[in-house]
């Protein structure tokens, strides 16, 4: 049986409780990548801490997925995908566009998923057949944007920089295709996927954690998120999530159109 809304709500207050205390404060930043700079704070580790104990006391048969702590049980049915800070570089430059995303999936596939960005206060969630976004003591149905082409879509991508040299072309390829290209906002860009802002999202070399909370908002919004050669992308790698299956297609098409 899935959780219920109130669980994932519970699991945004815990790690808010660590989170914004911490937000817009002198911070201590390490560095977790020795030939590059892949920040972590005491809000990361602390905030991934209080989810993983709410998990374990009331799902202890589930296994997890963490940034910060490790991975417990894995090949179970139920797994949950924890990112409790996406956008660590926004956080500590004080931007609100991260957001702690926590993704439950079963049978490896994700079913559940929540963004939560408790600076803005607003809270994304997502189950089979239902995504809504709280916010100001409202819940609204979201749906994602239909009827938009390629050349009409308004894209964004954490930064044209994070590509690699093999990559760069067919990235530079579909944002020169698109009305408007944004840069920057991490989990926040697919939120507003999913809420009919903005239609689509590029990314390359994501992990598990950076995608697990996000899958059903844009899905169940009515969205299509992939890998760029159409695979599942529970496992992260080069993502393409966009705000109908149309576009999505179409941005499939370019980025894999021969140089």
């Amino acid at each position: 049986m899935l959780p219920d809304f109130a669980f994932f709500e519970a699991i945004a207050e815990a790690a808010a409780a660590e989170t914004l205390p911490r937000f817009r404060m002198s911070v201590a930043v390490d560095n977790k990548e020795a030939a590059g700079f892949d920040p972590v704070t005491e809000a990361d580790r602390e905030a991934e801490r209080a989810i993983r104990t709410l998990i374990s006391d009331r799902f202890p048969d589930h296994g997890i997925l963490g940034e910060e702590h490790g991975d417990v049980g894995l090949d179970r049915e139920y797994v949950w995908v924890i990112d409790p800070i996406d956008g660590t570089r926004a956080f500590i430059s004080g931007l609100p566009v991260w957001g702690t995303l926590v993704g439950l999936y079963h049978k490896g596939k994700a079913v559940m998923g929540m963004m939560d960005q408790p600076f803005t206060g607003e809270r994304f969630i997502a189950e089979p057949g239902n995504a809504v976004v709280q916010r100001n003591g409202k819940v609204d149905l979201i749906r994602s944007r239909s009827g938009v082409d390629l050349d009409q879509a308004i894209l964004m991508t954490t930064s044209p920089f994070i590509f690699p040299d093999d990559l760069k072309p067919a990235y530079q390829r579909i944002e020169q295709s698109v009305r408007l290209a944004r840069y920057g906002c991490d989990c926040y860009a697919y939120a507003m996927v999913a809420a009919g802002h903005i239609d689509l999202v590029v990314e390359s070399d994501l992990k598990p954690y950076d995608v697990g909370g996000l899958i059903p908002l844009i899905e169940e919004a009515g969205g299509k998120m992939t890998t760029w050669d159409g695979g599942a992308p529970e496992n992260g790698g080069n993502i393409v999530a966009a705000g109908s299956p149309e576009l999505h297609a179409q941005a499939l098409e370019m980025l894999n159109r021969p140089d």
